[in-house]
């Protein structure tokens, strides 16, 4: 029986930061936990084509600041800003809580395992073939500069009775490895045959190395220092 973690988890209060940063009493951290869920997954729905890769919300005592980490501003953002204010409506009617939006734009989508993952997702859900978006995923994601990439897709596999496993790895993945930057993605294909997983593990290289003073990559050179945006209504 094979132990299986995820990478972000295995590697947070260690080298990554909590994705949900505030402090609550006992009697209040039950529902302010669910009310991150509900902000997430309404996010999630709510900004579909925008490429949403990661949702971090820090609280204070006043309002909720919203980090989206997108590789598609602009739609989130909307002509003179008009849909991140309705978004940011929408979050307030939700909760009940003032809302603080900041967009953060992802340079390179190609070194983010959650875009990737739903990238091919979304080509499973054209009828492409799955060999064929494995191949062409792996490809451009070691361009991009990555030290190794790794595909896992579970399912229906080109309409088989049974479903199964497929594999593909390229370079290198150390996933016991505290100091290597490992981005983990999941995205799930709903196809007319069923529903298809799909795993996407990116290898960055040592956190160390990662980022120069300036915010470029050392080692591949391929990260920008990613600029955010902050709308206020």
């Amino acid at each position: 029986m094979g132990q299986k973690v995820r990478p972000t988890g295995f590697r947070i209060g260690v080298m990554e930061t909590w994705r949900s940063r505030w402090y609550a009493r006992k009697s209040e951290f039950g529902d302010l936990l669910l009310e991150d869920n509900r902000i997430r997954r309404f996010v999630a729905d709510r900004c579909k084509n925008a490429d949403v890769a990661k949702v971090e919300i820090e609280r204070t005592r006043d309002s909720v600041v919203v980090h989206l980490h997108t590789g598609r501003p602009g739609v989130i953002i909307g002509q003179k800003g008009k849909e991140v204010d309705r978004l940011k409506g929408e979050l307030e009617d939700l909760t009940g809580r003032r809302m603080d939006l900041k967009i953060v734009e992802i340079t390179n989508p190609n070194r983010n395992a959650a875009l990737v993952a739903q990238k091919v997702a979304q080509s499973l859900e054209k009828r492409g073939s799955f060999r064929r978006a494995i191949k062409k995923t792996l490809d451009e994601v070691m361009g991009s500069g990555v030290l190794g990439v790794k595909i896992e897709m579970s399912g229906r596999l080109g309409g088989a009775e049974m479903s199964r496993t497929e594999k593909a790895s390229r370079g290198s993945i150390p996933l016991s490895t505290l100091r290597r930057h490992i981005e983990y993605g999941f995205a799930e294909s709903k196809t007319t045959m069923g529903i298809i997983g799909v795993k996407v593990w990116i290898d960055l290289g040592d956190y160390s190395e990662e980022e120069t003073a300036d915010g470029s990559n050392a080692k591949a050179g391929q990260a920008q220092k990613k600029p955010k945006r902050t709308y206020k209504r």
